[in-house]
């Protein structure tokens, strides 16, 4: 019914960050026919792990054709990844998957948040929820029209040096969390049309950047549907509260993507998320996300809102989610080629 839409800048965006070695970017393809049948990513991180520091891989985008699957193809992609890893003295990895694997740092779960409800359920993304008509579900998820925080805006180039102060500082409450500096800031969160959006909420009186909220964009092609073509989807990435309440604060956020025309709006109860997820009308979803370091032992594993890590574009393979929030039932089922963690 649905199937990822990955776009090319937001591969670029994934797979280019500062310092990326291309040589970590690894493709089979078939000797004939030059089609791609195998995939697997790499790219370079500093992940703070309590007071340590670790220059990491973080692999991401493993794929393998269908037809391929039989072949133990993913373990010899794993292992040349690896290696190439090595070559450049990094000795430890994170990644994630749907799947239960020896053994999960912690385990989290995504919630959706419904922003366009007639058109996932015209395209059969979401169901009417029992004694709910549509016109009760469009009131129920209605938005405000224009944010409520004052200084609410988009966040520009200028704003990097405040926002990676204001990022760094929060992130360091948790256990695992990535090491930002000004480079990082620029390069993943700076708003790129199509991949990814950041506002953040500047006093009117000092001037100073107190909180920040991102969310960034996935859409999926709709398979089989006369009327639609594509589902839009964002996905929230770092958000930072310290002035406004985190609560407004993604009220605000949830707003803009409205205003972007985006179909609904997922989370990670990650951070502080779970704050604000059931009284935004987020409903849980049923698949998990498990978060993984390679090489590296935590004595025990994380609460969710230990984890201060968000990987961009990598979703869990079952994204089957049944979602029942207010009465209102959701169903998203994930038809793909390649076999992806």
């Amino acid at each position: 019914m649905f199937r990822f839409n990955y776009s090319k800048e937001f591969l670029s965006w994934a797979l280019r960050p500062p310092g990326y070695y291309k040589s970590w970017h690894i493709g089979v393809r078939a000797k004939a026919s030059k089609k791609l049948v195998a995939f697997i990513t790499g790219v370079p991180a500093r992940i703070r792990v309590r007071d340590e520091v670790v220059k990491m891989a973080e692999i991401n985008f493993l794929c393998v054709h269908k037809k391929l699957r039989s072949k133990r193809l993913a373990p010899v992609m794993i292992k040349e990844v690896t290696r190439r890893v090595h070559l450049e003295n990094i000795w430890q990895a994170a990644y994630t998957a749907g799947v239960v694997l020896p053994t999960p740092i912690t385990t989290c779960q995504y919630w959706h948040r419904s922003l366009n409800p007639k058109k996932l359920i015209d395209v059969g993304f979401s169901r009417l929820g029992p004694r709910m008509t549509m016109s009760r579900t469009i009131k129920l998820y209605k938005l405000p029209d224009s944010p409520a925080t004052p200084g609410f805006r988009k966040m520009e180039l200028h704003d990097v040096p405040a926002v990676t102060r204001l990022l760094r500082n929060y992130l360091s409450q948790f256990v695992v969390s990535p090491d930002f500096d000004e480079n990082d800031v620029e390069h993943w969160l700076l708003p790129t049309e199509g991949v990814v959006d950041s506002y953040l909420v500047e006093s009117p009186e000092t001037h100073d950047v107190t909180d920040f909220c991102s969310f960034y964009t996935l859409p999926s092609s709709i398979l089989g549907n006369q009327n639609y073509s594509i589902l839009k989807a964002a996905y929230s990435y770092y958000n930072v509260s310290t002035k406004t309440p985190l609560l407004q604060l993604m009220n605000d956020a949830l707003i803009v993507a409205k205003q972007k025309d985006f179909d609904v709006f997922n989370a990670l109860d990650v951070m502080h998320n779970e704050s604000f997820l059931k009284e935004l009308k987020f409903g849980p979803g049923d698949g998990q996300l498990h978060y993984y370091l390679y090489n590296y032992r935590i004595r025990n594993a994380l609460r969710p809102s230990e984890l201060g890590l968000i990987r961009s574009g990598l979703h869990h393979i079952n994204c089957s989610a049944a979602i029942h929030s207010q009465g209102f039932g959701m169903q998203c089922k994930q038809e793909q080629p390649l076999l992806c963690f």
